[in-house]
């Protein structure tokens, strides 16, 4: 099955650099889409146009932010489903900040900086590391610092549409020790979208410390909805 996966604020496709080998030993084709963390309805438009270059049906994962992004781009009609990987699920008419706002301040929140446009990143540090991703080896310490990109605020604030969770079937991945996005705000979010869950401890970095379970979890979603119409 052709497998979408959309990577977080400020990430790239090496988010899923240890994942997509595990789903293509299974038989899946893979994109990891780079979006331009301009503004949701940007990032929706890149990962709606990637859907279209492809022949089959699609099934959507999103890390984090991603998941706004496919909760709105999992509209397109070639999509089947979609899995939530520690990731923003968004109501009709909210926002990630919204989201993020009704919970107590994330410990992330200490080593974000804003730039003079508005926009975001994160300042990575040895605090930073034993707070934030105390389970990333080097290696992957480096891979998110590699990625690095900075993120318009526009992504946090622009309303969601009707979410396609609605109406899809739906896969969520909780990260129980996770730093970034509150757990709580996680069980919340899959919860409301009536999502199959399945929990791993851990932190943020879900798809680097825990790639086999989130490709289990994305295989189990694209065998369970190959066949739907």
């Amino acid at each position: 099955m052709d497998i979408v996966l959309v990577h977080g604020a400020g990430g790239r496709p090496t988010t899923w650099s240890e994942v997509e080998p595990l789903l293509a030993a299974r038989g899946h084709r893979t994109v990891a889409v780079t979006n331009p963390l301009t503004s949701l309805e940007a990032d929706v438009a890149h990962t709606t146009a990637a859907v279209e270059e492809l022949a089959g049906p699609v099934l959507l994962a999103g890390h984090s932010y991603g998941g706004a992004v496919i909760t709105n781009a999992g509209r397109h009609r070639a999509v089947r489903g979609l899995v939530f990987v520690a990731a923003f699920a968004p109501e009709e008419g909210e926002t990630v900040n919204g989201i993020v706002e009704r919970y107590e301040p994330a410990e992330i929140s200490t080593y974000m900086r804003r730039g003079p446009n508005g926009e975001w990143k994160s300042e990575p540090s040895e605090e930073f590391w034993a707070e934030i991703g105390p389970d990333l080896s080097p290696a992957h310490r480096a891979v998110v610092e590699a990625e690095g990109r900075k993120a318009e605020d526009a992504i946090f604030r622009q309303p969601t549409g009707k979410p396609a969770w609605r109406t899809l079937p739906s896969w969520y991945l909780v990260a129980d020790d996770d730093r970034t996005l509150r757990p709580r705000a996680q069980r919340d979010m899959a919860a409301r979208a009536g999502a199959v869950t399945a929990h791993v401890p851990g932190s943020h970095y879900t798809t680097l410390v825990h790639p086999q379970r989130v490709a289990d979890l994305i295989h189990t979603a694209a065998t369970t909805v190959s066949d739907r119409p």
